[in-house]
């Protein structure tokens, strides 16, 4: 049987087509959908890895960056430029020390809470809700800073900018970001909110003042722009400051002369945004922003001043080069430097510097120990009677002079010059000249009292003769009044006549007793302070050829108006910084350079000098001025170098000593009457002292032997210990009469040929013969009567 072939069934075309869309439309779909997982999945790794790679990142940028406490926190924030001051010892304001900006610090209870409230509106809306930074505004920053879109939108809130303007530089890197971001999160854990606030507004720059200066902080800006306190500015005016620290100068309404700007609608313009902003934020009403935007800020713009200049005369450069001084040795000593690495120039310099930016930026107060009437009193002496120095010569003789406490080395008030306007040269501090016969108490007779080799009665040679060696070999040595008195002075004679043929004597047999040609300067000018020099050994050294300045002499004679002890004069008292803590205190130092018992015994004689009037007329002269303090307890010495080129008066009373050096710029000589000119001008000075403080003087006060002082009864003939005499087989006759010898160590020896310091077989052969024969003309065998050599 034959079987059929079956037949397909065929789908119509419709269908197929259908089937075959919906093919490939799964397979698009399961494409699609597999890349987007994978894109969403690295994606995801990719946000991970760049979240990683900037998370190292960060912690690489921060790396090193240490975490302060919080007292660094509140130091660091706080330290505010602020001008610092020079006071006197009662703490009136001699002057300012203007910083650049100037600045005002102030509580937060001193600012207004509008300007508050205008800051924060504008600089930062959400500072009271973040923690330091906004992230979302950190990113945005950073992403406008990466690819260079949007601008630079900045993002620092203000903890960002106070950080920005106290610990960091304001240069633009992801690493001072990165640091500024930790430092603000640190910055909000410890301090409040306020604080924060109250630091932005007083170190934040505030453009001009109406005297072209530049200005930071809010009161300065408050005062310098409409002439009221911070705490008192109203809401116009608090809108227009908190407008410019976007930019001060542009905004300001100043020139740098302190003119108001012919067009500063762009600051006007920029109050209003303040506005609008504290009214958008309802810090401020419609009405209040309104009221606000009409108000007449154009009224409150203070006129055009001048800068009144503190008048810098010798009084603000000497305090302030001290104070300088003071600061940066104390920051090299904590740094670990020594005195001889600090006397490098470099390094001194170095801390010098340093010191300065300091002392102008840090709000410091600096008390001088300055009594302000006597250091105004001294500059009119100077002004009325510095004309009795002149000479006629028809160039000023210029002087210094320093009034110094004998007890404490405290600096009342000096003469820097005759009037600073004309001639800058401080000469009390700075100039050095040579201190002829005034060093003699000091370098020569002092020591040798104090060394037992000499006493009050002690015989000196005063003979002709000349230098022995250096350059001077050969050249007659003479006093100011010839060649020698040929005899044998005592000392307290040789210091009231100052003759330096004794003083020669005296100090060459010293120093050949100890060995050494600095002995005295090492043993005893050193210790206050006089400058080192190889020419302390030289023949002429006594006659005062080293050159020091009028602080070194008068501060020597304090040391032995005070008993021998030293105390280095000084100008500053202390220096505190603008919190009120005390970062310098001057502290004694007393060096004892002379025993308590010398100090008298120099004393004694330095009366006789004043007394007895041989040098100088100062007693009578002070008589003349002031009777009253004619009769204090005098004590001093003069000086006088070659040719008259230096003149020189210091005197003390037990508690205090004032010096005066007097003389030409060009070193040119004056003349014969120079000393006594000076003194004229130095009793018209101590008479405008006394006049505004009698007290310091002690009047009523007198110098007293020490009660160590040996008192021997001597031969006034020889200054040694009575007694026959023999030389080479002869007894000579000893001239009757005897006087009182102080010591102050030893005492005299027994009585002999050759009794004195100095002088020649001839000398004394001359000197007994003299005596002898005068003796035996008058037949006068005990002449009690004879005191012309008595002290």
């Amino acid at each position: 049987m034959a079987h059929k072939k079956k037949e397909k069934k065929k789908q119509p075309r419709s269908t197929k087509h259908l089937v075959g869309t919906s093919f490939y439309i799964n397979v698009t779909l399961r494409v699609v959908k597999s890349l987007f997982v994978g894109l969403v999945l690295v994606l995801f790794l990719g946000g991970m890895l760049a979240l990683g790679i900037g998370a190292g990142y960060f912690a690489y940028l921060v790396e090193g960056t240490a975490t302060p406490t919080k007292e660094e926190v509140k130091q660091t924030v706080g330290d505010i430029t602020e001008s610092s001051k020079l006071l006197y010892a009662d703490n009136k304001e001699i002057a300012t020390i203007s910083a650049d900006p100037i600045r005002q610090k102030v509580n937060s209870d001193e600012i207004s809470p509008w300007i508050k409230k205008a800051i924060v509106a504008t600089e930062d809306e959400y500072f009271f809700e973040h923690h330091g930074v906004v992230p979302k505004a950190v990113v945005r920053a950073l992403i406008s800073e990466v690819t260079g879109l949007g601008g630079s939108s900045g993002g620092s809130t203000l903890t960002q900018q106070l950080i920005k303007q106290q610990v960091l530089t304001s240069e633009t890197s992801f690493k001072r970001k990165a640091n500024e971001i930790v430092l603000a999160l640190d910055v909000e854990k410890y301090l409040s909110k306020d604080e924060i606030l109250t630091a932005y507004l007083n170190i934040s720059p505030f453009g001009r003042n109406n005297k072209g200066q530049n200005i930071a902080g809010v009161e300065e800006a408050a005062t310098g722009i409409f002439g009221v306190q911070a705490k008192d500015l109203n809401l116009p005016q608090a809108a227009f400051i908190a407008g410019l620290p976007q930019s001060p100068i542009v905004y300001s309404p100043y020139t740098n002369t302190g003119d108001l700007k012919e067009d500063y609608s762009i600051g006007m313009d920029r109050k209003d945004n303040v506005l609008f902003n504290m009214y958008r934020e309802k810090v401020i009403s419609k009405q209040e922003y309104e009221e606000a935007k009409n108000y007449d800020l154009a009224k409150d713009f203070k006129a055009r001043e001048d800068v009144v200049e503190d008048q810098r005369g010798f009084l603000y450069y000497t305090i302030y080069n001290e104070a300088v001084s003071i600061l940066a040795r104390q920051q090299a000593a904590q740094d670990g430097v020594s005195e001889t690495d600090y006397n490098k120039d470099d390094v001194r310099t170095r801390y010098v510097e340093q010191a300065k930016v300091k002392i102008q930026n840090q709000g410091l107060n600096v008390q001088s120990t300055i009594d302000k009437n006597i250091y105004d009193a001294m500059q009119l002496s100077a002004a009325e009677y510095g004309q009795y120095l002149d000479n006629g010569s028809g160039t000023p003789i210029e002087t210094g002079n320093i009034l110094m406490d004998n007890r404490t080395g405290r600096i009342y008030g000096f003469v820097g010059s005759r009037d600073y306007n004309t001639n800058q040269n401080n000469h009390a501090f700075d100039t050095i000249r040579q201190p002829g016969s005034s060093i003699k108490p000091l370098l020569v007779y002092g020591p040798a009292v104090d060394q037992g080799l000499i006493g009050s009665g002690t015989r000196i040679a005063d003979f002709p003769m000349k230098y022995q060696q250096g350059a001077n070999a050969g050249k007659e040595l003479k006093n100011a009044t010839g060649d020698g008195s040929r005899t044998f002075q005592t000392t307290r004679e040789a210091l009231v006549e100052s003759t330096n043929i004794p003083a020669y004597h005296v100090y060459q047999d010293l120093l050949t007793e100890k060995g050494s040609d600095q002995y005295v300067y090492n043993d005893y000018l050193k210790k206050m302070n006089f400058p080192s020099s190889d020419n302390w050994g030289v023949e002429s050294a006594p006659l005062g050829t080293i050159e020091t300045t009028t602080l070194n002499q008068v501060n020597g004679f304090q040391a032995l108006a005070n008993g021998g002890v030293y105390q280095e004069g000084y100008l500053i008292e202390s220096i505190t910084d603008s919190t009120g803590k005390e970062i310098y205190k001057h502290q004694e130092n007393p060096v004892q350079v002379y025993s308590k018992a010398t100090a008298s015994i120099m004393n004694d004689m330095m009366r006789s000098v004043i007394t007895e009037q041989q040098t100088t007329p100062f007693k009578a002269l002070l008589s003349g001025v002031n009777y009253t303090l004619s009769t204090a307890d005098w004590v001093g010495k003069t000086g006088t170098t070659d040719n008259y080129t230096d003149n020189w008066l210091i005197v003390s009373t037990p508690s205090v000593t004032l010096g005066s050096w007097t003389g030409r710029d060009d070193n040119q000589p004056m003349d014969s009457n120079a000393g006594n000119r000076t003194a004229t001008y130095m009793a018209y000075l101590a008479g405008r002292i006394y006049g505004v403080n009698p007290n310091v003087f002690e009047v009523n006060e007198e110098f007293k032997l020490s009660d160590d002082v040996k008192k021997e009864k001597v031969s006034t003939f020889t200054g040694l210990k009575p007694g026959k005499v023999s030389h080479d087989g002869t007894t000579y006759q000893v001239p009757s009469g005897e006087s009182e010898s102080f010591w102050a160590k030893d005492g005299p020896g027994s009585n002999t040929y050759k009794f004195g310091i100095g002088g020649t077989d001839a000398n004394y052969e001359d000197y007994w013969n003299t005596r002898n024969r005068s003796n035996r003309t008058n037949n006068v065998t005990n002449n009690n009567n004879d005191n012309d050599d008595e002290d």
